[in-house]
């Protein structure tokens, strides 16, 4: 099995689109989707949950109200600014879950014990089903925290539903940037497609994903999107990323029919798979399944 993540630098270069239109191409496929603060692949692919999980992460703050006295010392030790003397809560101390970082200094200090320290909910993971194969994904909630924990979490049930399915190849949609969601999602990996387009910002993503690559020693291809709309830029980003060792193994032109074939819930390889965009996709994909195997 080949585990292929889709990276990007920055979000709208068209990520989440290659990966789906991957997906159709590819016969034996499991997919994972590593975007967890705003997944959205399993709406191109209309996955079907089977079995769901709660991530539970570090801890909150609770405060019993039956033992606080409301002498306001939780509320000045908090260095957040998570704790109130609340009307709401009768004058008494209420934490707000979202400014909450369980560093546990009320709790230790409270004079009462009236405080709590409990496992605290930070999403949900998923395994659903789609027309395309077997993908595993999930919901971080708002304000929560460890989206790299989380994409751990994604990534392993992605590897093992992959192994239960014999698939020859793992798909990852990744998440933006460059921060702890995208280590997560590359460590271990076979290889990063990084998906870009022939803008300036787009260009000072890709050199900061190209050097995060280069950094845990992996092996990196580009494709670069809509490389129509600047073709000055997308032959210098050509050049760019072949100084730096990196294949560019295709060009795609900008094509609208990408956001018509997702607001149909398909996938432009499905949607439209005899467009030039497709033939482009399908002959990088060629490209990339030789270098790989090859290997």
């Amino acid at each position: 099995m080949k585990e292929l993540v889709v990276l990007s630098g920055k979000g709208g270069t068209g990520k989440t689109s290659i990966s789906a239109s991957l997906a159709a191409l590819l016969e034996s496929v499991t997919l994972a989707d590593c975007d967890v603060d705003a997944s959205d692949l399993h709406l191109v692919l209309g996955a079907e949950i089977r079995s769901k999980e709660p991530f539970i992460s570090g801890n909150l703050a609770e405060v019993d109200p039956e033992k606080c006295t409301a002498c306001g010392l939780c509320e000045t030790l908090c260095r957040f600014d998570a704790i109130t003397l609340s009307p709401k809560a009768g004058g008494k101390a209420l934490v707000k879950a979202t400014g909450c970082e369980g560093c546990k200094v009320c709790v230790r200090f409270c004079p009462e014990q009236a405080i709590q320290f409990l496992p605290r909910l930070c999403g949900e993971s998923f395994v659903s089903k789609t027309r395309l194969g077997m993908m595993c994904h999930a919901r971080l909630l708002a304000g929560a925290e460890n989206s790299g924990k989380l994409v751990s979490l994604v990534r392993k049930k992605a590897r093992e539903t992959a192994e239960r399915q014999g698939s020859e190849w793992l798909i990852v949609d990744g998440p933006p940037g460059i921060a702890c969601p995208v280590i997560a999602s590359i460590t271990g990996a076979d290889a990063v497609l990084m998906v870009t387009e022939p803008s300036l910002s787009a260009v000072h993503d890709l050199d900061r994903v190209a050097e995060l690559c280069r950094h845990f020693k992996l092996r990196a291809f580009c494709l670069i999107n809509r490389c129509d709309i600047n073709p000055a830029i997308s032959d210098a980003l050509e050049e760019k990323m072949k100084t730096a060792g990196v294949e560019v193994i295709g060009r795609i032109p900008f094509d609208p029919e990408f956001t018509r074939a997702q607001v149909q819930g398909l996938s432009l390889a499905e949607s439209r798979p005899q467009s030039e965009s497709i033939v482009n996709i399908r002959s990088a994909l060629d490209r990339l399944k030789s270098l790989l195997w090859n290997e």
